[in-house]
């Protein structure tokens, strides 16, 4: 375990740590929310390929839903043509189901490394961790744009990540449909259903979660948020484009 953490420490979370200090340390300003933002920025520019990869298979998964449903319905009492026309499916739509899924878990540890970094904070103890070439900060002024101490709660913070999270799960739905002639007659489609609790679920869960933790992880999450809905759109954006030409 021991061998894990420090691998982990020497991998992710030093340099996180050594980056964010070179920002405050090199921007004009001092500023270390700016930091923070310039930071958030950097590493969601650098995790845009596998990003990009994600969301367009996300999204034509998400277009492909109807689909999906009808061929589970059509092949519900044999489940090998249903895989076989599962696959079948993604063959002609050119998706791998599994590519929206393995970016993500490879941003997992980044995100565990940068809520440490954000939850311990920049105090003497955590200046063990500088590069030898990378000079000690001092006392860190934990004040975004002077009047935001990032190092307590802001329920601001929380609900305008709140906010823009709603957005951001808006826009990976799938747009209206009209409805068959069984939900016509009072037949629930529970997968529709479950993507309306999901819209709301993750905004709430995420003032719940933000609320109560320092400003610092609110503004990271925000930043995150704002550049990821700025992504999804250009990504969907040239993805229907390219459906629409085929």
């Amino acid at each position: 375990m021991n061998l894990i953490i420090n691998a982990f420490n020497l991998i992710l979370y030093q340099p996180l740590f050594n980056g964010l200090i070179l920002l405050y340390l090199y921007l004009p300003g001092r500023d270390f929310g700016i930091a923070v933002i310039v930071l958030t920025l950097l590493i969601r520019l650098i995790l845009y390929p596998s990003m990009a990869q994600s969301l367009r298979a996300q999204k034509i998964l998400s277009e492909l839903q109807p689909k999906i449903q009808e061929l589970q319905k059509k092949h519900k009492n044999d489940l090998a043509k249903q895989s076989q026309a599962m696959l079948e499916l993604y063959r002609k739509e050119k998706i791998n189901p599994l590519s929206s899924i393995f970016p993500l878990l490879v941003q997992f540890p980044i995100l565990i490394a940068l809520y440490k970094l954000f939850w311990n904070g920049l105090g003497d103890k955590e200046m063990v961790y500088l590069y030898n070439f990378i000079p000690d900060p001092g006392q860190i002024n934990p004040f975004f744009l002077n009047f935001l101490n990032l190092s307590q709660p802001s329920i601001v913070l929380a609900v305008l990540a709140g906010i823009f999270q709603f957005f951001q799960t808006k826009m990976v739905m799938p747009a209206t449909r009209q409805k068959p002639a069984e939900e016509k007659k009072g037949v629930p489609n529970f997968s529709e259903m479950l993507q309306k609790q999901m819209l709301y679920f993750f905004p709430i869960f995420t003032v719940f979660i933000l609320w109560k933790l320092p400003a610092v992880i609110g503004l990271y999450w925000l930043v995150t948020t704002v550049f990821s809905i700025f992504q999804q759109y250009l990504i969907f954006s040239r993805t229907n484009t390219i459906r629409n030409t085929n």
